[in-house]
């Protein structure tokens, strides 16, 4: 149900933030140009004033996006290059000759090697029940369901419950920092880098050899990319990939914080007397 939700949250995050984009657009008065402006009041003053407003109006600078400028390329990099020829044919072909049943399998073993440090992280966010269910899935996935190729845990009604290091940071206090686009990882930031860094260190993750490491990566990244075939046209029509891709790595974070359950904002309340005036015209 929690990977469900996720799912439906996250396709309509996307979906969100491609409206906001387009009535932002679409709202945008247009000034009239010098042109115009010459012509009606025949003044080289109105002119100049047109060209100094345009030059020195500030563009819309992200307070959590400061390295914009080197992220955005990278960001092309990523989806122009690496994505458009490397891996998403990659996953195609892995999709067309790996069967369905063979990669449910080999993602649950990556994901079961990430219980422990979900158990670990749960219990420095002070949440034993959330811990408790990350070290039942790990035991009982990794016997039972012979090293978390099969889950059984969630079978007998022990959902996953992800916890990492990025989360722990932020219930303690850590800001995210800035906005980061990777190459061959995608977005990310300070904290959720050094927070994936941790993780990584503890056990089984810290014992697994370059090779082991990198099929692990490997498999994550072709899951990951099999799951985005269903939102990659909203990717495609949005006016600004970049900021859709942004806007919705920040709504899944807040998702993940919260645990599936993030704060509402609060609806403001129109005043007596506005909403009187407002009666007068119904």
């Amino acid at each position: 149900m929690v990977v469900n939700n996720f799912k439906h949250r996250l396709a309509l995050t996307l979906l969100l933030t491609s409206a906001l984009a387009i009535g932002g657009c679409a709202s945008k008065p247009e000034s009239p140009s010098p042109q115009t402006m010459q012509s009606t009041n025949g003044s080289n003053d109105y002119v100049e004033a047109a060209e100094t407003a345009q030059t020195e109006a500030p563009a819309y600078a992200d307070p959590r996006d400061p390295l914009e400028r080197l992220n955005r390329p990278l960001w092309d990099f990523n989806y122009d290059v690496l994505d458009k020829y490397l891996l998403r044919p990659v996953t195609v072909g892995y999709m067309t000759v790996v069967p369905k049943p063979a990669r449910k399998g080999l993602i649950n073993v990556v994901e079961n090697l990430n219980e422990p440090a979900s158990f670990l992280n749960g219990l420095l966010q002070a949440k034993p029940g959330r811990a408790a269910v990350s070290a039942g899935r790990f035991l009982v996935n990794s016997t039972v369901g012979v090293f978390g190729l099969f889950d059984v845990a969630t079978r007998i009604g022990l959902a996953e419950a992800e916890e990492d290091f990025n989360q722990t940071l932020a219930v303690w206090g850590v800001g995210d920092g800035a906005y980061l686009m990777i190459p061959a990882r995608g977005p990310t930031t300070v904290r959720g880098t050094a927070g994936g860094i941790v993780d990584g260190l503890y056990f089984p993750l810290g014992l697994l050899n370059t090779p082991l490491t990198i099929t692990r990566f490997a498999i994550n990244a072709l899951d990951s990319r099999e799951q985005l075939m269903n939102v990659e046209q909203m990717l495609e029509d949005s006016l600004d990939p970049y900021a859709f891709v942004k806007e919705s790595y920040y709504q899944r974070q807040e998702f993940k914080l919260y645990d599936g359950n993030p704060p509402q904002p609060e609806e403001e309340e129109l005043d007596d007397e506005l909403l009187d005036y407002l009666d007068e015209f119904q």
